[in-house]
């Protein structure tokens, strides 16, 4: 039998491929310009960014995704280039519970970098005499603690903005950009004071608790670093370590809003809003696991659904990446984690659990009795110390402490100091 040329058969076959490349390429633009234009047009509800997520998985999970790279393909430097480096801690927030989270800080962050300079951008409150613990800080560049006063929302930050899952609508995300943002311009002024740039900025908040180092490993060069976990649709937003460029650009939460909307986006939660940031303007980030939680004073339900928070005890082993968590007595543990977790939607409010990494608090009611002496049992005699001294201190204590605080650092801007003290210590 004379079999058939081999270029007969070749050409027809290679002709199909090419066909159906075509065919497929036909199918797949009509889809992506759908899912866009639903994904620029669609309007929330009162579930919201939820009934949209499975679409924007599909989008999150497409082959030609950019931007990201995996922790074991990142380079970081070394601990001594970084302790050569001009570093800026980046502190914001209210200070809530910082007689739990401010020794951490000090100890598992400054301390471990004693070259580098803080500086903190906080509002006014009854909270705000607790920052009299920053003066065993190593190095104070600036401290701005100013009377919080309500934001313009503009056609801008409303069609990019979601008010749906902030406890303060959208004003409560223009509130935390601004202490971010202004953060940024406190480290830029300082720059340009001192003839200086820095090298790197740790951006981390007030109510982080940490029960480990922070390590030279998590400082990579060119990318954004920021925790896996607690996502929420976008990125985890409650710390972020970078360059001056990727930080000036990670950082710029309210001024970029403006380009955010030129581009059609709309209807972001604050960790959705960032991860447009660093796409938009080119910035590459890599996700890497941090020993830090954040202590809430928020109440949950127990056990979280698929779009829950599960809550982690604050003796979790970790790394928890910026959870949130509470000290307590752990009702969850082992099997029964495993058995939560595996129902929690991963790229919203998860975070790793594998290993015995995590123990889960039931959050729906107030921190229990006797949180006193479980945080005491799982911070150390260290951190239990200062939490006690904060506890009994004194308006005098605190003033001089302040007084001391203040002699220490460059630049100054804060009410009055006595004003600062009475405001939280002076029963109602």
């Amino acid at each position: 039998m004379k079999l058939s040329s081999p270029r007969k058969f070749v050409m027809p076959f290679t002709k199909w491929v090419s066909d159906f490349n075509w065919r497929l390429t036909g199918l797949i633009i009509p889809l992506l310009l759908f899912v866009t234009f639903f994904s620029l047009h669609y309007s929330s509800s009162s579930n919201g960014f939820r009934a949209f997520y499975p679409v924007q998985q599909f989008l999150i999970k497409l082959p030609f995704k950019a931007g990201i790279m995996s922790e074991k393909d990142s380079v970081s430097v070394s601990k001594d280039e970084l302790l050569r480096s001009k570093i800026a801690v980046c502190l914001v927030g209210g200070a809530r519970r910082f007689e739990l989270t401010g020794p951490s800080i000090m100890e598992m962050v400054l301390n471990e970098y004693p070259n580098s300079d803080l500086f903190l951008h906080s509002p006014l409150d009854r909270d705000a005499f607790k920052f009299s613990l920053l003066r065993f800080a190593p190095k104070v560049a600036a401290v701005r603690i100013f009377n919080p006063e309500t934001l313009p929302e503009n056609e801008s930050s409303v069609r990019v903005l979601t008010a749906h899952n902030s406890p303060n609508g959208i004003q409560g995300l223009l509130q935390y950009f601004n202490l971010v943002e202004g953060c940024l311009r406190m480290i830029k002024s300082h720059q340009e004071k001192n003839n200086l740039t820095y090298d790197w900025i740790i951006r981390t908040r007030v109510d982080g608790y940490w029960n480990a180092p922070l390590g030279p490993e998590n400082f990579v060069p060119g990318k954004y670093l920021v925790p896996p976990g607690s996502s929420y649709g976008g990125l985890n937003d409650r710390l972020g370590i970078g360059d001056l460029r990727t930080s000036t650009v990670a950082l710029s939460r309210l001024s970029l809003i403006p380009h955010l909307d030129s581009a059609g986006f709309n209807n972001l939660n604050s960790e959705a809003a960032f991860k447009a940031q660093l796409t938009t303007q080119n910035v590459s980030h890599v996700a890497k696991r941090l020993p830090f939680c954040v202590v809430s004073d928020r109440r949950y339900d127990f056990p979280p659904g698929q779009f829950g928070v599960p809550v982690a005890a604050l003796s979790s082993r970790g790394p928890l990446s910026g959870a949130k968590c509470r000290p307590c007595r752990p009702v969850c543990e082992g099997l029964c984690v495993e058995t939560v977790m595996e129902l929690v939607e991963k790229e919203w409010s998860w975070t790793h659990w594998e290993n015995g990494a995590l123990q889960l608090c039931d959050a729906h009611d107030a921190w229990e009795n006797g949180w006193e002496t479980i945080f005491d049992r799982v911070a150390g005699n260290k951190f239990a110390a200062a939490r006690k001294r904060l506890r009994s201190i004194t308006v005098r204590d605190c003033i001089r402490d302040f007084l001391q605080l203040k002699k220490r650092t460059a630049h100054w801007s804060a009410p009055p100091i006595d004003e600062i003290c009475t405001l939280g210590l002076t029963p109602f």
